[in-house]
Formats: structure tokens, C-alpha cells, sequence
């Protein structure tokens, strides 16, 4: 796979880091300021840091991926996000509770799934499939990063999981293939982060912590918390998406993605909390905290990624960075 090109600058600070990337590594890497945490500018900056540890760019050099002074810029940006998720989520270390709230139902009116239910087109699903697509492509590759970091029982449930997140061994069922398969048959581009330049800030955060969260050591409750989140919630969520996607897009790849998740994690769920939460708090008590900072920070940005898109779609415009094209008429 040919990696993609440097992102498109969001602000001076981006803009300077995709123009050092293009040097020979060693060069002078600039210095972030008075920064938003949430902001495009230092989250494409962030992201584009993160990048090097998955596929790199064409073009950079891969030495730059452990160059001294870009981490010491890339810790003081995590700094930044760190320290406002922390300042934005009430904290604690009731983990059972946090998880209980996860399984509470919603509603089938909530959230984007219920927008789309009510007042949806195959456009706005479109639109939403995009958001996700940078998210999706890389959808476990972070998680692998905490297995070195478990022991026993816990690691060989947290890579069971791992294992069906990656296709159960076949690479046609591999989940971010699925995703690219769904992107092809919504008419729109499968390529690795074909839509980077597209997604605006609130998937950036969701992925940059997801990165964050598998790269260090000492985050990796926050990872575990942030990953039993996803499973605990995918069934009940794909299962209204997969419908969703049979109503509005007519191609069986863009049902397909979601119904696959929808038996799969269930079990998941059970494996997440029963085995890998019960048996890391069980090793590591000192851990719950972290834990349950995962599962809020994780819920904290899907709140301000829906929140942005609902806000958007109620004032009727597009909530991405720039309009979609229509898909190609059938020959």
C-alpha cells in the first residue's frame, strides 16, 4: 500500500510540522502555543505524529517516526488533550457503575442513529461513513499495542478479541477491509485516509486518543476502559445502523460491516468486562481509575462528535470540511 500524502494544514502549527516532515529528520521541529485541545490545528498536528507509528507518509522519511525532538512535540500536545479530557470527565473509580451505564438503552430517536432514522438520506449516511472512515481503518491496530502489557488470562482474552477484529486469520474479513468494502459500495473512496483532509476535529480527538491511550504504558487501563466502550455498545448501535444502511444504500457491503458486529460483539462484551476488566482489576487494582477515565473520555468524544454533526444537520449543511461529491449515476 502506497502511504498518503501530508494532510492539508489546519493552522500555523500543522502547517509548520508538514513542511519539517518534508526535511531530513533531525531538523528543528517548531514549538506548540496557546493551543485548543480540541482544536483542528493541534489534533491534525497530533494525528499527523501518530501516523508515523501506523503507515507514515509519502515522502517523510521513516526515521522521523522516533525523532527526539518531534516526540518531545508530540508529548506536549498529548499533554494538552490529556489534561482537558481529565478537567472534562467527572472521574473516579467505580468501574462496575461506569459499565452499567454503558448497557442503560437508548432511545430509538437519540443520537445520530436516530436522526438518520427519522429524517436520513443516503447522503447523510454517506457523510457519516466518511467521518468514521479515519477511525474505521485503523479500528484495533491501537489496542494491539497494550497485549505486551497484560499477563495471563487477560492477555489471551483481550487478543481473542483482537483476533476477530482482525479477521479470525482471513484478510477478506479483516474489519477495516470491511469498512473500505462499505466505502466502495456507498460510492465513495476506500483508500487509507483517502478522507483525512475531509474529517473535521471531533474524529480526530476520538482518534488521537485511541492512539494515545495504546502508546503508553501507563494509559493502559484508560485503553482497556476505552475498549470494552466500543464493544459493549457496537451490537445494539450496528444493528440499528445495519438497518439503516438496507433502507438507504442499496449495495450489501454497507449493511454487511455492521451485521458482522452485531453477534460478534456481543460476545465481546461479555469477554471485555467478565474476563479482561474483572481480571486486570483482579492483578491491578490500582488501575480502576484509569479504567474508568477510558470509558469516559470515550464517551466524552463520541458526545461532541454527535453533537457536531447533529448541530450541523438540524441547521441543514454538511458537517464535514468540505461538501461530498455525488455518487456516480448507475451506467
Amino acid at each position: 500500500m502506497t502511504p498518503r500524502s501530508l494532510p492539508r494544514p489546519r493552522g500555523e502549527l500543522s502547517a509548520a510540522v508538514a513542511d519539517v516532515l518534508t526535511r531530513t529528520p533531525g531538523s528543528a521541529v517548531p514549538d506548540p502555543t496557546g493551543l485548543d485541545p480540541y482544536g483542528e490545528d493541534l489534533l491534525l498536528t497530533l494525528h499527523t505524529c501518530y501516523e508515523l507509528h501506523y503507515q507514515g507518509f509519502a515522502g517523510v522519511d521513516e526515521n522521523w517516526e522516533w525523532d527526539p525532538d518531534l516526540l518531545r512535540l508530540r508529548r506536549d500536545l498529548e499533554h494538552e488533550l490529556l489534561t482537558a479530557l481529565h478537567a472534562d470527565v467527572a472521574g473516579g473509580d467505580d468501574v462496575d457503575a461506569e459499565l452499567d451505564r454503558l448497557l442503560e438503552p437508548t432511545r430509538d430517536t437519540d443520537g445520530i442513529a436516530g436522526f438518520l432514522a427519522e429524517r436520513g438520506t443516503a447522503d447523510r449516511l454517506r457523510e457519516y461513513f466518511v467521518h468514521r472512515s479515519i477511525y474505521h481503518h485503523i479500528e484495533a491496530d491501537p489496542y494491539a499495542w497494550v497485549i505486551p502489557r497484560l499477563r495471563g488470562q487477560v492477555k489471551a482474552s483481550l487478543v481473542a478479541v483482537e483476533f476477530d477484529e482482525f479477521g479470525a486469520g482471513r484478510g477478506e474479513r479483516v474489519h477495516a477491509r470491511l469498512f473500505a468494502d462499505l466505502l466502495s459500495g456507498a460510492d465513495l473512496e476506500p483508500g487509507y485516509l483517502h478522507y483525512l483532509d475531509t474529517v473535521p476535529a471531533p474524529m480526530l480527538a476520538l482518534v488521537n486518543m485511541m492512539s494515545m491511550f495504546g502508546l503508553h504504558r501507563g494509559l493502559r487501563g484508560a485503553l482497556v476502559g476505552h475498549f470494552a466502550t466500543v464493544e459493549i455498545t457496537s451490537s445494539p448501535a450496528s444493528r440499528r445502523l445495519a438497518e439503516l444502511a438496507r433502507t438507504l444504500l442499496p449495495h450489501p457491503a454497507c449493511a454487511h460491516f455492521y451485521t458482522e458486529h452485531v453477534e460478534a460483539d456481543a460476545v465481546h462484551e461479555q469477554v471485555m468486562r467478565r474476563e479482561v476488566i474483572a481480571g486486570l482489576l483482579e492483578a491491578e487494582p490500582d488501575v480502576a481509575a484509569s479504567i474508568v477515565f477510558g470509558i469516559q473520555a470515550t464517551n466524552l468524544l463520541e458526545d461532541r462528535f454527535a453533537d457536531h454533526v447533529l448541530t450541523c444537520w438540524n441547521e441543514d449543511r454538511g458537517s464535514l470540511r468540505a461538501a461530498l461529491s455525488a455518487p456516480a449515476a448507475p451506467a
